[in-house]
């Protein structure tokens, strides 16, 4: 049996594959803020859902930048609780099986160009709007080498505030101006509960500053935008927008929404094992 996880800001995701090929239904909990809570909750689930059969490897995603052997989080606005763990050492001794560490909206990317929306595109990149706002580009069905990985949401796009003076944020990085938790933080509600378009259109052109960076940087088939903030913005006025924006190139890159919904880097998950798999065989 393999394990798949997600740890993602608020909710951690873990299922199991029995064959290599598909997951049973997955489990979702919350993330605890604190790290020792929150191996005893994964080891809970990981063991209730293997019925205590023997795990073969593990993969999952986590929220925020690894250090260069994907062993433990650099940094993680959402979960700091779990900044500098020993993440991939804590996960090896729970389960008793080699565990391959990934950014989370990596994974997603991931299980997005090989099972989801950009399946058959060679270049896909990958941009989540959620708790915070990640990343990543993929290339024939692999996560692009990086030295520390994607964070895509920390561009900057309004240095001096200008551009929205209510953001409140020296420099002006993109996730905060798009992300549910900075969304929240400026109007004093969930981004659920803000049905007024004029808000919208203005984070859609916000997304539409990123989204240019990101594209003349990465030159990809497509763009994917998942995560539960992407359905309230409204993709008509970021395409035009980015159109309005975008001048370098002839056209701009298809941008889709993401397909697999909350479960994506449980694809992605499983599509890394059967790359590397226990002793980087690949699951046979």
């Amino acid at each position: 049996m393999y394990l798949l996880f997600d740890i993602g800001g608020t909710k951690m995701r873990i299922a199991f594959s029995g064959d290599g090929r598909d997951f049973g239904e997955p489990m979702v909990i919350p993330t605890p803020e604190d790290f020792d809570e929150g191996m005893k909750l994964f080891k809970h689930a990981a063991f209730e859902l293997s019925g205590g059969k023997k795990i073969r490897a593990a993969a999952g995603g986590i929220a925020g930048p690894l250090d260069r052997d994907k062993t433990k989080l650099v940094n993680s606005p959402h979960i700091p609780g779990w900044i500098r763990k020993p993440l991939k050492e804590e996960f090896q001794n729970i389960l008793g099986a080699p565990v391959f560490l990934e950014n989370d909206a990596a994974m997603v990317g991931l299980g997005e160009a090989v099972k989801g929306t950009g399946k058959g595109k060679r270049i896909v990149v990958y941009m989540t709007v959620s708790t915070g706002v990640g990343g990543a580009r993929i290339i024939d069905g692999e996560i692009d080498a990086s030295a520390m990985g994607f964070e895509p949401g920390h561009q900057i796009i309004d240095a001096d505030g200008t551009l929205c003076p209510e953001c409140k944020s020296i420099p002006g990085y993109l996730e905060r101006y798009i992300s549910g938790s900075a969304i929240e933080m400026r109007y004093g509600k969930k981004a659920s509960e803000i049905n007024d378009p004029a808000v919208w259109d203005e984070v859609a052109r916000f997304l539409a500053y990123g989204l240019n960076n990101t594209i003349v940087h990465w030159s990809s088939d497509m763009v994917i935008l998942g995560g539960s903030v992407i359905n309230k913005i409204p993709m008509d006025k970021v395409r035009s927008s980015l159109a309005e924006i975008l001048k370098i190139f002839p056209e701009p890159p298809l941008i889709e929404n993401a397909v697999l919904g909350d479960f994506g880097g449980l694809y992605g998950a499983l599509h890394l094992l059967g790359k590397k798999g226990p002793r980087g065989q690949g699951i046979k």
